[in-house]
């Protein structure tokens, strides 16, 4: 099975922010410079075009990183994910695995201490937490802050991922506090430079 590497920088696709390219030459950048993992999600798109959007991606950046599907496990057995990012009221857990198999990497995205201890029962191998701070992308969600991060870090076993609002000053806050890294949308696509907006946090996992 893959697994998640510590520390972890996943970039989650938004193509709406892309900057005159393409989503797939922006994530291939953002791994060039050192992104370890790209979460596909492009919910508002219809299952084939989702499909197809997704193989670009999964091509462009090839065995460097991990290519997780975000909710739609159907996607990522078609394109031989390496795992499935689940909604906090997406599948369950063990349907997820029964589709996708033993080997695959299932993580789910939480907005609570509750949520996160039962997510890890139910036999998720990661945890996406937030939103940390206020965010553009979903902007009327009261931000948890760091201390509610550090209550769902010190709370289980299996790495948790820090997302929304994170930028490259608030990655080594978001470490302190217990994560195993930072998911980030707009921080790399948001930008006219998404290999330097990479690099950038990518130095400060180190």
């Amino acid at each position: 099975m893959p697994r998640l590497p510590r520390p972890c920088l996943m970039l989650v696709t938004d193509r709406r922010l892309c900057h005159g390219i393409s989503l797939p030459e922006a994530a291939r950048l953002a791994v060039e410079a050192g992104v370890s993992a790209v979460q596909f999600r492009e919910r508002d798109l219809p299952a084939g075009e989702q499909l197809e959007l997704a193989a670009q991606v999964k091509r462009s950046i090839g065995s460097r990183a991990l290519f997780i599907v975000n909710d739609r496990v159907d996607v990522a057995l078609a394109l031989g994910a390496d795992g499935v990012q689940l909604p906090e009221s997406g599948l369950p857990v063990a349907e997820a695995r029964r589709l996708l198999g033993p080997d695959a990497l299932i993580g789910r995205s939480v907005h609570s201490l509750q949520g996160a201890i039962a997510a890890e029962r139910a036999g998720a191998d990661y945890l996406i937490f937030g939103p940390v701070y206020a965010t553009r992308t979903h902007p009327g969600a009261p931000p948890a802050g760091r201390q509610a991060l550090r209550e769902v870090a010190q709370a289980v076993s299996i790495p948790v991922l820090a997302i929304g609002g994170v930028a490259a000053e608030q990655v080594r806050e978001v470490l302190q506090a217990g994560a195993a890294g930072a998911a980030v949308v707009s921080a790399i696509l948001g930008t006219f430079d998404p290999k330097a907006a990479a690099a950038a946090l990518v130095a400060k996992l180190t």
